[in-house]
């Protein structure tokens, strides 16, 4: 029996769309390779605390060198990355990566920790710039709201599954930190293989030409899609940062919890939560995502105050999973924007916008709310925070729902 010349062709086409598909997730696995790398540290807090001798504020510190390393490469990753290639950009984030579980794996002071964190922020940067650009890249026109729906789920995924491994090892061994470490030197060598197979993109002739770097900028009429992503996306990042940073202690010294691989399944879950809600709304209007996440904020910051107040540890667990859907759709959302309105040879440079709006005050919040809690305790010092990032939600969400239109 003959096959109709149309049905050939359409069948042709959805293989076409199906490796194009694969393709997307496949290049999608580096972003989750290092985001396993970014928070993997989270469950040992405690321990390195406790053997090093450091007080909160400089917990906050450790946790917010990885952020001052992300910032200062968003700084230039992009603009290289548009300009020159992904690799030449993506290669150096992951040797800096495999530095940073050296260090980690040897760390017997503050100043390696900060170093270790500094140098995974910067494998962070590169990644969220230069990689989730190459994902939305393999999508290509026809397939940009799935790869950015890939790309922000591979970050998330990637930040849940480095606690919960790191928590599960330190309930294994006795002394976790070397096997958990050696684990991500093997998970970052598929992340080099991944990166080494991408395609070559074309860069275009005024892209080469031009050699000086700017602070990162995209189109004017680019703008406002970004101040909507950063509205949103930064308010949870900032939550998940504050659950990341602070978390272990306040369920070591508020609720009487020590255990490594509790701390770890705690962030987990809040990324999960993060992953999961992404596939539940990627049908809806950015709107509505946006709005979603807004209030998942805002709830996340109640559970937190109620949690340290009433002393209950099942509220903490609840804040932990709406500061993940929180920081989840303001991601997808913004993601989305830029990857349906930003033309390609600036996007890379847009998602270091979008992050460093988003990382500057995941860095400056929860600092000040470390030192504020070694002053006034623990209980005030995170109500603090928790009506500060609230007040700053509800002023996102009357932005987005004023000013996005509904179409």
């Amino acid at each position: 029996m003959s096959i109709h010349p149309q049905e050939r062709s359409l069948s042709k086409s959805s293989l076409v769309q199906s490796s194009r598909s694969w393709r997307i997730w496949t290049t999608a696995w580096m972003v989750t390779a290092v985001f396993i790398l970014s928070n993997s540290a989270t469950p040992l807090y405690v321990h390195w605390q406790q053997d090093i001798g450091f007080s909160n504020g400089t917990l906050t510190l450790v946790f917010a060198a990885y952020i001052a390393g992300l910032l200062v490469t968003l700084l230039i990753a992009g603009q290289l990355s548009d300009r020159y290639g992904r690799k030449l950009v993506l290669f150096p984030g992951l040797f800096a990566a495999v530095l940073a579980c050296l260090l980690f794996a040897a760390a017997s002071s503050v100043i390696t920790l900060l170093t270790a964190r500094f140098l995974s922020g910067i494998a962070v940067g590169v990644i969220v710039s230069a990689g989730m650009a190459s994902v939305l890249d393999v999508g290509g026109p026809n397939r940009r709201k799935l790869a950015s729906l890939a790309a922000s789920v591979a970050m998330v995924l990637g930040a849940g599954l480095g606690p919960l491994l790191a928590g599960a090892f330190a309930v294994i061994f006795t002394r976790p930190v070397v096997p958990i470490f050696i684990v991500e030197l093997a998970i970052l060598a598929t992340a080099f293989l991944v990166t080494s197979t991408l395609p070559k993109r074309q860069i275009h002739f005024e892209q080469q030409n031009n050699r000086r770097l700017f602070l990162p900028s995209v189109p004017k009429v680019n703008r406002l899609d970004l101040a909507f992503g950063i509205a949103i996306f930064a308010p949870g990042i900032t939550a998940t940062s504050f659950v990341l940073s602070l978390g272990p202690s306040l369920l070591a010294k508020l609720l009487h919890v020590t255990s490594p691989f509790i701390a770890g399944s705690t962030a987990c879950i809040m990324f999960l939560t993060a992953t999961g809600v992404q596939f539940a709304v990627k049908k809806l209007h950015v709107r509505i995502i946006f709005l979603t996440g807004a209030s998942a904020t805002i709830l996340s910051m109640v559970s937190i105050a109620v949690a340290v107040n009433a002393s209950v540890a099942a509220m903490l667990v609840v804040s932990a999973v709406l500061a993940g859907a929180g920081q989840g759709l303001g991601q997808l959302g913004g993601l989305t924007l830029i990857g349906l309105n930003v033309p390609e040879h600036r996007r890379a440079e847009a998602n270091a916008v979008l992050n460093i709006g988003g990382y500057i005050p995941a860095a400056i919040f929860p600092i000040c709310t470390g030192y504020l809690i070694d002053i006034t305790g623990l209980a005030f010092g995170a109500t603090v925070f928790a009506v500060i990032l609230s007040m700053v939600s509800v002023a996102a969400a009357l932005f987005v729902r004023t000013r996005l239109r509904r179409e």
